[in-house]
């Protein structure tokens, strides 16, 4: 499980210069930006905040995404 406090400051690196990137954990597996959709996948309890890994997944359903995310 991720660290409340570290889910607290985490922002989507995509849009928080122009917008708030506000993240929504889903089922501890997954971070989605409630701006842009991109999501980040959340690895041994650690988040994969990289741009290239969110845009891979934006354009899949929330309840669709795989819980645990896959290794790659």
């Amino acid at each position: 499980m991720v660290n409340q406090e570290l889910l607290d400051i985490l922002r989507c690196p995509a849009c928080v210069r122009e917008k708030d990137g506000l993240l929504e954990y889903y089922k501890e597996s997954w971070l989605i930006c409630q701006d842009c959709g991109r999501k980040y996948p959340v690895r041994d309890d650690i988040p994969v905040m990289l741009i290239d890994e969110g845009d891979k997944w934006a354009n899949t359903a929330k309840d669709a995404l795989p819980v645990p995310p896959p290794a790659n």
